[in-house]
């Protein structure tokens, strides 16, 4: 006869046939993904973030400007302090030189990432415009005749009249130098038969009162200081400076496309009576904010844009500000403008959700897929669960029918501490949700019958004489003698 214990087993183990796992193994396989779950939520937490941080982080720019003291470094500096007072995304940082000249050499090799470059001078081939910071000027005029004396200046009333004389270039940039060139090649005059002098700012003043020049260029803003300083300078003994038109500016404009024909207003540089006392006909010439080519769209749109905007707050200490104008956006503008700058212009900058709507959608389909996948992994635990619950209550029920048949005490209790393991799984199942109300109600009864078949085998085997033990009879075989 077989004993009722040899029909005892331990409760099943997982073996991933769905075979029933211990508690110890699914609480662990739940932290473990639980774990991984978490890492794969932060990671693409963080990931939105360093993107958002990445984005709309503060960008320094650096913006070759000089000579040190021009109205066009004062400016730059100027907005640099407005962008950094406003806490704006775009930051500036002045990047002093000699002058445009070295600006753009900076940026041509790399040293800047924006320059204010002058639109008559050769612009980096990896430049793009952002703006026109300004407008300039050529003024010509000569000096009044001093009293008492035939200075042959005082003859010259035209262009074509400097043929063979002395001309005084304000500025010890070459770039005023060229531009009176180019002025008198159009009146036919050799610039290799005059005499030309460049005179520092500081110096013109002097030059002027000593007689070192017959006439004189400046280039400058219309309302420029130095060009009026200049001017009143050689206004003496109430004599006033003869202004030289450019009749040409309009054939200079078409053979130089860099250059405009412009007229200076009547008493632009003051005095009394005014300087000049009627409107000069002149050629002009921009001062331009460029960015390197490979700048980023999104990077130069938001400069632009916050050009533009904080452009009044500055105006009250910079006059110069209120020049500030967008570039030309046309596509055979002589300095091709930058897509970035041409978005704002042309009111087509993206937004934020226009240029990360991808990064996001893709980040939104990774978190919805790992919320599927731990969805799919949560139900088939649970599935696992479920199905380990149906097979320790089918083991229960069979326990039932091992309790009745059993003959031994020590049985009962071994069936009843597997019941009293089954028992509390089954609760850790109930209180995770692997199960629900209706199957524990369901265990509940099988529970309670096994209890029953228990306590009525041990009563009655309690109340049950011990079985006689049958006594063994060996025959023996007598031989006889």
């Amino acid at each position: 006869m077989t004993s009722d214990s040899s029909r005892l087993s331990t409760r099943p183990e997982a073996d991933g046939s769905g075979a029933v796992q211990s508690p110890e193994s699914r609480r662990s396989v739940r932290r473990k993904f639980a774990l991984v779950l978490l890492a794969g939520v932060l990671a693409l937490t963080g990931a939105v973030a360093g993107i958002y941080y990445y984005t709309m982080r503060p960008v320094m720019l650096q913006v070759a400007v000089g000579p040190a003291n021009s109205d066009d470094a004062k400016v730059v500096q100027g907005l640099a302090q407005a962008f950094a007072r406003s806490h704006q995304q775009i930051r500036l940082h002045p990047l002093l030189t000699d002058g445009v000249a070295a600006s753009a050499s900076a940026l041509s090799n790399g040293e800047a990432d924006l320059a204010i470059v002058r639109g008559d001078l050769d612009v980096p081939k990896n430049a793009q415009a952002v703006a026109t910071l300004r407008k300039s000027v050529a003024v010509l005029w000569v000096p009044p005749k001093p009293k008492g004396k035939n200075a042959k200046a005082a003859t010259i009333k035209t262009i074509a009249q400097l043929a063979g004389r002395r001309v005084g270039v304000v500025g010890q940039t070459d770039a005023n130098v060229n531009l009176l060139k180019v002025i008198l090649q159009q009146y036919n005059i050799d610039p290799a038969k005059m005499d030309i002098v460049r005179f520092a700012t500081t110096e013109v003043a002097q030059a002027i009162r000593a007689q070192k020049a017959d006439a004189f260029l400046a280039a400058g803003p219309v309302n420029s200081k130095i060009t009026a300083d200049a001017i009143a300078a050689s206004a003496r003994d109430g004599g006033a400076p003869t202004f030289l038109a450019i009749d040409s500016a309009d054939a200079i404009a078409q053979n130089h496309p860099v250059y405009e024909a412009a007229e200076i207003p009547p008493g632009a540089f003051g005095g009394s009576p005014a300087r000049p006392d009627e409107e000069v006909k002149t050629i002009s010439f921009s001062h331009h904010i460029v960015a390197r080519k490979s700048l980023s769209d999104t990077t130069v749109a938001a400069f632009t844009r916050q050009l533009f905007a904080i452009r009044q707050q500055v105006i009250s200490d910079f006059p110069l500000a209120a020049k500030i104008e967008t570039p030309d956006t046309d596509k055979d503008a002589v300095i091709p403008v930058h897509p970035g700058a041409a978005a704002y212009v042309d009111g087509e900058e993206k937004t934020f959700l226009d240029r990360y709507s991808d990064y996001i959608w893709w980040a939104l389909m990774a978190m919805s897929a790992t919320g599927s996948v731990g969805a799919w992994f949560a139900s088939h635990l649970k599935k696992e669960e479920r199905v380990g619950n149906v097979t320790q209550r089918d083991r229960l029920l069979d326990m039932i029918a091992l309790a009745r048949r059993s003959d031994s005490a020590d049985d009962l209790d071994q069936m009843q501490a597997e019941a009293d393991a089954i028992l509390r799984d089954t609760l850790n199942r109930f209180e995770s949700g692997a199960i629900e109300e209706g199957s524990l109600t369901s265990f509940n009864i099988a529970l309670e019958q096994f209890h029953n078949a228990v306590a009525d085998r041990k009563w009655l085997l309690m109340s049950t004489p011990p079985r006689p033990q049958t006594a063994s009879v060996q025959l023996r075989t007598t031989t006889g003698s």
